[in-house]
C-alpha cells in the first residue's frame, strides 16, 4: 500500500512541475522519431537500425556483467561505426533528406490555415497540366499497342535541371504525335527520357540515373531502372513503356508498379500531379468530352 501511495505522490510532483514547454518537447522528440521510422522502414537502413539494436544490447549487457574486453570493444565499434554509416548509408541519407526538403506538410497545413485548396497555382496552369496529362496517356496507349520503348519523366518539386541539361530543350504542347514521333526507334531522341515540366513538352533525349537498388527485379531492363534511380533521387513521377511487351509501368518514391491500362494510367497520374484545387469532376467531364467526340 506504502509503495502505491509513493507512486501516485512522486507521479503528482511530475505533473506539478510539467510546464507547456516540457509538452512541446516530448511532441517534437516523438514526430522527429516517428518520421525517422517512415524513412528507414523500406530501405537498407532498416536492417542497419536492427543490427545496431542488437549490437547495443550486448553492450548493455557486457557493462551489466563487467566484461571488460567486451565493453571496450564495442565502444570502440561505436565510435568508428558511426563514421561508416554515413560512407555505406550515403544514398539512403541523402534520400531521406531530400525527402524532408520537399515535404508537402508544412504547404497543407498552410493551405488549411488560410482556408483555401488552392495552393498559389493558377486554374490556367491547372487546365494545361491536364492537358498534357491527356496527351501522355493518349501516347502511351498507342505505343504500347505498337510495342515502343518510352521514358517520360513529370516534373514536381524537385527540380530537374542537370538531367535537363544531359538532353535537348524542346518545350513544345505536348500531343500524342509529337510524342510518339520523338520516340519513334529511328528519331535521334527517342534513347533518352522526356522531362514534362507544368504541362509542357520542356526536353528530350535526357539521360536518367540508374538505380543502384539490388534488390529490384532482374528481368528489369536498362529503361525501367533508369525510372526506379530517377524516382529515387527526385520526387518525379516516371511512366515507362516496355518496347518488349508493351506494358506501362510508373515508377515513384524509388518503387515502380506495372500493368497500367489507359484508365488506371489516367487515373494514377491525375491524383499525382493535379492540385487538390481542381475538383474531380472537371477532369472527369473533361476525359468524357473527349470520349464522346472520338465516338
Amino acid at each position: 500500500m506504502g509503495q502505491i501511495v509513493t507512486f501516485w505522490a512522486a507521479l503528482g510532483r511530475l505533473f506539478q512541475s510539467f510546464q507547456l514547454k516540457d509538452l512541446l518537447d516530448v511532441a517534437l522528440v516523438s514526430f522527429i522519431i516517428y518520421n525517422a521510422i517512415k524513412l528507414i522502414r523500406e530501405t537498407r537502413a532498416a536492417q542497419l537500425v536492427k543490427g545496431i539494436i542488437l549490437v547495443a544490447g550486448v553492450w548493455l549487457i557486457a557493462l551489466a556483467f563487467n566484461l571488460y574486453v567486451m565493453t571496450s570493444l564495442l565502444q570502440y565499434l561505436f565510435q568508428f561505426g558511426l563514421l561508416a554509416v554515413v560512407v555505406l548509408f550515403q544514398p539512403e541519407l541523402r534520400r531521406a533528406l531530400e525527402q524532408i526538403g520537399r515535404s508537402g506538410n508544412l504547404n497543407d497545413a498552410g493551405k488549411k490555415f488560410f482556408g483555401t485548396q488552392r495552393n498559389w497555382k493558377s486554374e490556367e496552369r491547372e487546365t494545361r497540366k491536364l492537358r498534357g496529362i491527356i496527351a501522355i496517356v493518349d501516347s502511351c496507349e498507342a505505343m504500347s499497342k505498337s510495342k515502343t520503348g518510352a521514358l517520360i519523366v513529370f516534373e514536381r518539386h524537385t527540380r530537374l535541371g542537370e538531367i535537363i541539361n544531359t538532353g535537348t530543350v524542346v518545350n513544345a504542347v505536348p500531343s500524342a504525335p509529337i510524342i510518339c514521333n520523338i520516340f519513334f526507334n529511328k528519331a535521334p531522341l527517342h534513347d533518352g527520357a522526356m522531362i514534362i515540366r507544368d504541362g509542357m513538352v520542356y526536353a528530350a533525349g535526357c539521360i536518367l540515373p540508374l538505380t543502384k537498388d539490388e534488390t529490384v527485379d532482374i528481368n528489369l531492363g536498362t529503361r525501367h531502372r533508369a525510372a526506379i534511380g530517377m524516382s529515387e533521387n527526385s520526387d518525379a513521377v516516371v511512366v515507362v513503356v516496355s518496347e518488349e511487351t508493351g506494358q506501362i509501368s510508373i515508377a515513384l518514391n524509388g518503387s515502380i508498379t506495372r500493368n497500367y491500362t489507359r484508365e488506371t494510367l489516367k487515373e494514377k497520374l491525375c491524383s499525382l500531379l493535379l492540385e487538390e484545387s481542381v475538383p474531380n469532376k472537371k477532369w472527369n467531364g473533361f476525359f468524357s468530352k473527349r470520349g464522346r467526340k472520338e465516338s
